[in-house]
């Protein structure tokens, strides 16, 4: 389960009020936990309290949405990562300098 399918849960059965958004962001951070994904824990929190804030109508659709933007992110920094592995890199330069 995502923090966006926490936050969609959450906020489809409980109004957005400080409280509720408070309970959204600690699930997601244990569960976060209990799969033992520390470093992930405050994003977790963060884009949960988010899909909890800012639903509007459709907390589903826009969870969904939310993790689509967020898988399209990730892939495009891996690709971004890749980069400089593609730049050839001329050694006898570097071992004449």
């Amino acid at each position: 389960m995502t923090s966006d399918e926490v936050g969609a849960a959450i906020s489809y059965f409980l109004p957005s009020v400080p409280w509720v958004i408070e309970l959204s962001v600690l699930v997601a951070m244990f569960l976060s936990h209990l799969l033992h994904l520390q470093g992930a824990a405050k994003i977790t929190g963060y884009v949960c309290g988010i899909v909890v804030l800012g639903h509007g109508d459709h907390p589903w659709s826009y969870g969904f949405y939310r993790l689509t933007e967020t898988i399209l992110g990730i892939g495009i920094a891996v690709l971004v990562s890749l980069v400089p592995k593609l730049i050839p890199i001329d050694r006898s330069k570097q071992q004449d300098s």
